[in-house]
């Protein structure tokens, strides 16, 4: 009996996970340029003296659908909807740096240029710091340009150009704050040729319903595999009776 039980319960363990990955994905479904997260499931056989008869599965986070989302206007200066496969590069939390789609920017009370997450964007030399006070417009290069508002007739000056990488021939993986990293450390490179649609934002690519229909699906198996568990029991306890009949 112990080997339907493993069995069940390690099938219990990697619905857990799948059900947090749904979780997240659903709370994520109104996230400017959120991803949505892979699962993957890999069966795994116990080796050993006896028969191979015990298998786990073994589940986790192995990526994220880069399927693009759908880019909506929005009339604010700041909002970049990045085109084809170029990311934006971001500070992470912890100083390193890291890569999004997301494009909701802001200026700071200190002059850096943020995105939605409080992170700030990262540009040639390091984070884009622009003057308290100016006029800040994003070219559809990814150029920052400026204006001070006290002469509002002089043209925009260039001050920066946000650092848009390209992840063409570069694996990256998601981390656990939701950034793109570089598989086993590293920077992706710079892309010259990228571009962006200034005034725009592009949405999460999760499908709610179709999440929806994934949610219920992973919880109706959770609730079979816990029938497994409680079946093997039933087995159990008719076996130890039929044990205990005399001869």
């Amino acid at each position: 009996m112990d080997r339907l039980i493993y069995t069940a319960v390690s099938g219990m363990n990697a619905s857990m996970t799948r059900e947090r990955v749904i979780a997240s994905n659903m709370a994520n479904a109104q996230t400017i340029g959120f991803r949505k997260e892979i699962i993957q499931a890999t069966p795994m056989t116990l080796e050993g003296p006896q028969l191979e008869a015990r298998a786990m599965t073994s589940t986790e986070v192995r990526g994220a659908s880069m399927k693009e989302g759908a880019v909506t206007s929005t009339g604010n200066p700041l909002d970049v909807a990045l085109d084809g496969d170029a990311m934006l590069a971001v500070q992470a939390y912890d100083g390193g740096e890291a890569y999004t789609r997301r494009g909701d920017l802001s200026v700071s009370v200190t002059g850096v240029i943020e995105n939605g997450e409080g992170l700030p964007v990262l540009g040639d030399n390091g984070p884009v710091t622009v003057p308290p006070g100016s006029i800040v417009t994003i070219a559809p290069d990814g150029g920052v340009l400026v204006k001070d508002p006290a002469t509002p007739e002089a043209p925009p000056v260039r001050l920066d150009r946000l650092k848009l990488v390209s992840t063409t021939g570069s694996k990256i993986e998601k981390d656990l704050a939701g950034q793109f990293r570089v598989s086993g450390g590293g920077a992706l490179p710079v892309d010259e040729n990228a571009r962006l649609t200034p005034q725009a934002l592009e949405q999460s690519n999760v499908n709610a319903s179709e999440v929806l229909v994934e949610m219920i699906s992973a919880q109706r198996l959770f609730e079979m595999r816990t029938k497994l568990i409680e079946t093997a029991k039933q087995l159990d306890e008719g076996g130890a009776r039929l044990m205990r009949i005399e001869s």
